[in-house]
Formats: structure tokens, C-alpha cells, sequence
């Protein structure tokens, strides 16, 4: 391969940021692909890499890091942790990703991975890793231990991504691990919302969940049919909630997707945004699933501030009394959440009302406001699903 070629797969788009923000409403993985496939048809007679690795990692990986000592913990030989240089537990032992450097063939057929043993590792991340019974990393007790599975399997997945952009793999091999990607982002982006930015960086999570769904949205309109494009169109609206793009994507589907109950409601939301109605936006999203609500989250602080905002004015008398109560239930919160998001933002609490004036209403400084659980929109709705199901999309 030459050395131009070389560079460009190389390059991996999630690196530069993502989602609905690249130039020219596409995303930057968006143009490296259509580079991919103008350069393939530019040069017919280069084959594109394809690989022969038929375990979860290489061999000469599992050398170098056994002996550098570069094993997670996850990935030792059971008994052999106490040893000057611990032995990999081949059947647990996954490529870790690497960026591209100078010099180095990420091309070498015995280094990257078919789709079929992709689809194995992805498979072997979430059942053994992230939904394991015996590691419990996504319990409450064992929140500070999950941070080290959340970071090896997001590691990993990211060098999933990266073996398939070499290889180009597309198609139904493609769509699975992408779409179980995207499950497992959008759950770690609700479970990991109220942790201090030192053991998670919501941002970083943002762009590869962004990059997947981008990548996974390409692969549906490129035709077939997938039984599963309802539910991520109707995730991606909901988490680019107010994006033009996302609306314009949605509504260029056909007309048997856009009309499904998953997208209907998507859609639904989506006006109620832009209408600036927070109350129906809430209301509406009582009526999401799990996943759903999990993709909506990360916008509740700016409509429950919206709603206060227009309360504030649209109540805004010397005389009138608002029910705490009736409040809280509009913005599905909690008594002490609520009052505590009303004071704030300038609005006064008294006992049992709530005291709204445009003129004493305030925003909080950036950054003041930190996303936290919703245990009415979100946690309830999962039920007695267990990680392996919402990830796996058998909840």
C-alpha cells in the first residue's frame, strides 16, 4: 500500500470530533469514508486490507504486553497475578487500541480482526465484561470499580471501530457491533452523568457516540432492511434534540419508518422543543422507553430551566402563589431537587409555594448545573432488565 494510502487509513475520524457537527452538516468519519471509497475506486486493482486474526487479540500484541506488562486485569491468567510478568488469560485477552504512528502498518492481516471475530469480542465486552454477574460493575456499591470496566470495554470497542475502518467492513457485520455500541454509550452516558470529570469525560463520550450513530444511521440509508432502524432513529432525535440536521435526517425517511411509534414520538418531542413548551416535552418523555429516556437525559437541565424561565414570567405576580407540589410534578423531580433547582435560578420557595418574578428570576453561572439521575423519566423504566438486555436490545 502506498505511503498516501497509508496515512489516510491512518486517520480515524473519531479523533477529530463528531456527530452532526462536521463541515457542511456531514460528519468528518462521513468524508473519510467517501474518501475510502473514491480512493478504492480510483485504484481497483489494491486490495483493501483483510484480516486473519482469528482471536480476540493478535499473538505478537499478547507477547509485547506480556511482556511490558500492559495486561488489564481483566485480561490476567488467574493465578499468575502475583508473577514478575503475569500471563495473559487468552480467552479474556482483547486488542487495545493504539493510535496510528509514524512508520507503523496498522494493515497487517494477522494484526486486524474479520468481521465475524469483531462481532465475537463485541459480544464477549458486554455478556462477560460489562454485564457481568461476578464483576457487578454497574451497581451502586461497585461504582468506583465500573469506572475500570467502562474504560476497558469503551478501549476496546474503540479498536473494534478502528479494525472495521481499516478493512472497510459495511453491511449487516457492520450495523451489529454499531448498534451495540451506541447502546452501551448512550447507558454509560446516563449512569456516569453525576461522576466528577477526572473519572469520566462526558465530551469524550459525546464524540464516539456521536461517530457511531453517525456511521450506524450511514449504513441504514445505504438500503436493506434492518430490523432495528426505528429504534436508533428515534435515539439519534432524541439525543440531538433541536438539531436541524437530526430533524431533517428523520424526516427524509421513508415513510414506513417515520411513521412508527418509536420515531412518531421522537418527532413529537423533538416540536415540543422547538416550540419552547417544556411541560410537553416532560410529559412526552414519561412516555419513552429505557434507552430512550437515557438519550433525552442530557437535555432535562435545559428544559427544566426553560420552564422555570417561562413560569417566572408567565406568573410573575406580587400576589399569586404557585403550588410546590404541582411544580415538582411538572418538572418530575423531587421536593428538595426541585427546590433546590428553584433557588437556583432566583425563584423564591415558601413552605408549600413557589413564588415566581420575571425580575428576580437568574441564571446560574456555566457549568453550575450538573446533570443528575432522573429516577422518575429514567431509572424506573428499566424494570427488572438486566445490562446484557438493554445493551444486547432485548429489554
Amino acid at each position: 500500500m502506498s505511503r498516501k494510502a497509508n496515512k489516510r487509513v491512518g486517520s480515524h475520524p473519531w479523533r477529530r470530533g463528531g456527530g452532526w457537527r462536521g463541515r457542511g452538516g456531514r460528519t468528518e468519519a462521513k468524508e473519510w469514508r467517501h474518501e475510502q471509497n473514491e480512493e478504492k475506486q480510483s485504484r481497483p486493482n489494491e486490495s483493501v486490507p483483510r484480516g486473519t486474526c482469528m482471536s480476540m487479540c493478535p499473538a505478537r500484541e499478547v507477547r509485547e504486553r506480556e511482556a511490558q506488562r500492559r495486561l488489564h486485569r481483566f485480561e490476567i491468567l488467574a493465578g499468575t497475578e502475583g508473577d514478575r510478568l503475569p500471563r495473559a488469560d487468552l480467552s479474556r485477552t482483547v486488542k487495545e487500541y493504539s493510535r496510528p504512528a509514524a512508520g507503523k502498518d496498522s494493515t497487517r492481516p494477522a494484526d486486524l480482526r474479520p468481521p465475524p471475530v469483531l462481532f465475537k469480542t463485541v459480544c464477549f465486552l458486554i455478556n462477560d465484561i460489562a454485564a457481568s454477574p461476578t464483576l457487578q460493575p454497574w451497581t451502586e456499591a461497585f461504582i468506583h470499580f465500573w469506572f475500570r470496566v467502562y474504560d476497558f470495554v469503551f478501549d476496546r470497542l474503540r479498536c473494534i471501530r478502528q479494525d472495521m475502518i481499516i478493512q472497510r467492513v459495511s453491511g449487516s457485520e457492520c450495523v451489529a457491533v454499531l448498534e451495540r455500541t451506541v447502546r452501551f454509550l448512550l447507558y454509560a452516558s446516563y449512569h456516569l452523568c453525576e461522576e466528577p470529570l477526572r473519572l469520566y469525560d462526558p465530551r469524550i463520550n459525546e464524540t464516539h457516540l456521536q461517530e457511531s450513530l453517525s456511521w450506524l444511521l450511514d449504513c441504514y440509508s445505504s438500503g436493506g432492511e434492518h430490523r432495528n432502524q426505528e429504534e436508533f432513529q428515534a435515539l439519534s432525535l432524541l439525543y440531538n434534540l433541536g438539531s436541524a440536521r437530526a430533524l431533517q435526517c428523520a424526516l427524509d425517511l421513508p415513510e414506513r419508518v417515520r411513521a412508527s411509534p418509536a420515531v412518531s414520538l421522537a418527532l413529537a418531542v423533538n416540536r415540543a422543543h422547538l416550540e419552547r413548551n417544556p411541560v410537553r416535552v416532560i410529559r412526552l418523555a414519561r412516555k419513552l422507553d429505557f434507552l430512550q429516556s437515557c438519550a433525552l437525559h442530557r437535555h432535562l437541565v435545559a428544559c427544566r430551566r426553560d420552564l422555570l424561565l417561562l413560569y417566572s414570567h408567565g406568573h410573575s405576580s406580587r400576589n399569586c402563589r404557585f403550588p410546590l407540589q404541582h411544580l415538582v410534578r411538572l418538572m418530575a423531580l423531587e421536593e428538595d431537587p426541585a427546590t433546590k433547582l428553584c433557588q437556583a435560578h432566583g425563584v423564591a420557595v415558601n413552605g408549600e409555594w413557589v413564588i415566581f418574578s420575571k425580575a428576580s428570576y437568574a441564571e446560574p453561572p456555566p457549568g453550575e448545573l450538573q446533570s443528575t439521575r432522573s429516577p422518575e423519566l429514567v431509572d424506573m423504566k428499566r424494570g427488572k432488565a438486566t445490562v446484557s438486555q438493554v445493551i444486547n436490545g432485548c429489554a
